[in-house]
């Protein structure tokens, strides 16, 4: 969760804690403590935030995958009772139609969802393969140790989703740096606002130019929706900035979280390094996403009717919060949760989402990760820290959890 402060709600006036969200100080992989008291004790609880507004907190999964897939909850920021993550010159804004309702929500999301359909992304397979099996040439042909992140992480993303998308690769750096300080906590609201833009201008550039002489790429069937009226050219841009900042921040941070938490785990690593059955290293990738999930900003949404849930009513015009990262470690779903197994069938994770507004890009993660964690282990099988843990920085600094740098040798 992204808040500056958000506290639970005291019987008492000026008694709440301040409520933790670091996961500084201890085992870097799990939720904070605060949050699996909440989850055993008050899995409905209210909260205060920065405004001082009180929406609700949710830490049980079976109430989270309730809320979200009912429609009296919405996605839409401008909601009465919406929790805001920041003050309003920070410049939150929509990211497109992620932050809509049905219809507008299902209208815009049809408008990209074939290039992500299962076997439009499996057909994109062998492409990820030598992108995966290049990188890993060139790290075992350069100097050691090197930086896991920068040389394998985030251009696998990056590089499959400017083809998709028909983004040049050669500008990444640009919108790498510019996305870092987007999804930066400490950045100011001007900050974060100016590399919005940014961005924002470079993409509006390109699909200007698809607009003129269309491509065989995304960019140019979302500049068609606009030569078809069906979007203006601010709406493109918000789509074609989701998808880009969507593509690549994410997967970048759950292939280097996944990899030194596998190191920490060095019995399940062995099970996947020595296995060459595809259904185990699919069983990885969930378990991982089960386990690390990377996004903190917590599922938000507002309440349009009454609600009763888990013995408690959430009326309308409230919010809810759904920490995201603790309902993954719900006993009640995931026995032993705490414990990284790559054997056990986690699907019913809700780490991309449930619902109408579960995540698009999933089947195109998912592929990613496969083919990173199926390869990278059995190709470099000696792969290890090549620093203590406690010298490794995590991204508690950020929206999307991760780590800033991975040192490995072998």
């Amino acid at each position: 969760m992204a808040d500056t402060l958000v506290q639970p709600v005291p019987e008492v006036p000026d008694e709440a804690p301040e409520f933790p969200m670091s996961r500084a100080a201890r085992c870097p992989f799990d939720p904070p403590p605060a949050l699996k008291e909440l989850q055993e004790q008050a899995p409905l609880t209210r909260v205060r935030l920065w405004d001082g507004s009180e929406p609700w907190l949710v830490t049980r999964y079976a109430d989270q995958r309730a809320l979200l897939g009912d429609p009296r909850v919405s996605a839409d920021t401008d909601r009465p009772g919406y929790p805001t993550k920041a003050s309003p010159d920070a410049g939150e804004g929509k990211l497109s139609f992620i932050m809509m309702d049905d219809p507008e929500h299902a209208r815009l999301r049809r408008m990209v969802t074939a290039p992500f359909a299962i076997k439009r992304v499996e057909a994109l397979r062998p492409a990820v393969q030598q992108i995966v099996d290049g990188l890993i040439d060139d790290m075992l042909a350069g100097p050691r140790p090197v930086d896991l992140v920068e040389a394998f992480a985030l251009p696998i993303p990056s590089l499959v989703i400017c083809e998709l998308l028909g983004v040049p690769y050669d500008d990444h750096a640009f919108f790498q740096d510019n996305t870092k300080t987007m999804v930066h906590r400490d950045a100011t609201p001007e900050q974060r606002g100016q590399a919005s833009r940014e961005v924002a201008g470079y993409l509006a550039g390109l699909i200007g130019k698809r607009l003129a002489e269309p491509k065989d790429d995304l960019l140019s069937a979302i500049a068609g929706r606009v030569t078809a009226g069906e979007l203006d050219h601010g709406q493109a841009t918000e789509m074609a900035l989701l998808l880009l900042i969507a593509g690549h921040e994410t997967t970048a941070n759950m292939i280097a979280l996944g990899t030194l938490a596998l190191l920490q785990n060095p019995g399940q690593l062995a099970l996947l390094r020595e296995s060459d059955d595809p259904r185990l290293v699919a069983s990885a990738v969930e378990e991982l996403l089960r386990y690390l999930h990377i996004t903190h900003l917590g599922r938000r949404r507002a309440v349009t009717e009454d609600i009763e849930i888990g013995g408690q009513v959430i009326k309308a015009g409230e919010g809810v919060i759904m920490v995201n990262e603790v309902a993954n470690r719900d006993p009640d779903v995931f026995p032993d949760p705490d414990r990284l197994d790559i054997t056990r069938d986690a699907r019913r994770h809700i780490a991309f989402g449930f619902g109408v507004h579960q995540c698009l890009g999933q089947p195109l993660a998912r592929m990613e990760l496969q083919v990173v964690y199926g390869t990278l282990y059995r190709r470099i099988p000696t792969l290890e820290l090549a620093c203590a843990l406690e010298d490794v920085r995590f991204k508690n600094d950020a929206f999307i959890y991760g780590v800033h740098e991975l040192p490995v040798t072998w």
